[in-house]
């Protein structure tokens, strides 16, 4: 089981901050050692190209954070990876495994999992059942082996001492024979997490951990991010609360109009232009030139002809 003390992750971090202190801090970076790798990944709905990805590198062993305002294309590309959708075109590879157009359950068996912006957790199942649930290859859901408990007893017994040793991790034990239905939102996100953990994944992938948690709950969760680093596990993960990514992150990838604009560790981002006109706009507070501002009015004046006419003619003459 893993470490529970801050030393483990304290020196992982230092570790991962030493290998990626040469990588450049520029989209499509290479890393020493990725484990995750993706090639022009584009999805489009209709008009809408909703991500479009040259090339983005997962470093083993860190904490990445997946950024950007909302509507970037983060949980799009989220889903692309893990199987919940297919894109237009594109690669990936994991531990240098193709998993393109895998099905989300063969991905989570190969070690790369995921949890949900919203949680999925089974509401009339109790704390343990979930997490039962989560284990793979069991025996006795299989039609023949089913019927011999010999088969598969042992297996679940197994399965369940799991079970019991990460809800007492995450703190849910006094939970386990509760219905996870009746779990505040926090509660779920930390279920949610412990029961991805039931594959012994090597990569976990974390769409918005915080999102609807109580503020007494955050520290705990942040401390359980921090402790898959401790183990040795990549996590990627999706936020928007800034004070949490600059917290836990070894790196930063910035997504904006589905497309990956930045990267870098989190001090470097925070005063990355690119990322500050992301999130305000560029050039939102930069004054035009006389060239812009005659192009503009050229290009009102042109609309409003559009609209009305050629000019010198009557609104009369336009209608016939």
């Amino acid at each position: 089981m893993p470490a529970d003390t801050p030393i483990a992750d304290f020196d992982r971090h230092a570790e991962i901050k030493q290998a990626l202190s040469d990588v450049e801090h520029e989209p499509g970076a290479k890393k020493p050692d990725p484990i995750l790798v993706a090639d022009n990944v584009v999805r489009r709905f209709g008009g809408l190209t909703a991500v479009d990805v040259d090339h983005v590198e997962v470093q083993r062993g860190a904490i990445t954070a997946l950024i950007g305002p909302n509507g970037a294309g983060k949980t799009t590309f989220f889903n692309l990876l893990t199987g919940f959708d297919r894109p237009d075109t594109g690669s990936w590879h994991f531990n240098d495994k193709s998993v393109s157009g895998v099905p989300a359950y063969k991905v989570a068996r190969r070690g790369m999992v995921r949890t949900f912006q919203l949680t999925k957790v089974l509401s009339r199942l109790t704390v343990i059942e979930n997490m039962r649930l989560g284990a793979t290859e069991q025996r006795g859901e299989q039609l023949v082996s089913c019927m011999i408990p010999g088969l598969w007893r042992t297996q679940e017994k197994a399965n369940t001492e799991r079970a019991d040793a990460l809800l007492e991790r995450f703190k849910l034990d006094a939970k386990r024979e509760d219905f996870a239905g009746s779990l505040s939102g926090g509660q779920r996100k930390l279920l949610e997490m412990a029961r991805a953990l039931m594959v012994d994944p090597e990569l976990v992938m974390l769409d918005e951990p915080m999102a609807g948690v109580n503020p007494a709950l955050k520290q705990s969760l942040l401390g359980h991010v921090k402790s898959l680093r401790g183990d040795g596990k990549t996590v990627l993960f999706v936020e928007h609360d800034m004070d949490m990514v600059r917290d836990i992150s070894d790196w930063v990838v910035v997504m904006a109009q589905g497309r990956i604009i930045a990267e870098g560790p989190p001090t470097a981002i925070m005063g990355d232009q690119r990322v500050i006109d992301a999130y305000l706009g560029a050039h939102h507070d930069a004054p035009m030139t006389q060239e812009e501002e005659e192009r503009q009015l050229a290009e009102v004046a042109e609309a409003i002809e559009a609209e009305l006419g050629e000019p010198g003619t009557t609104s009369e003459e336009t209608s016939s």
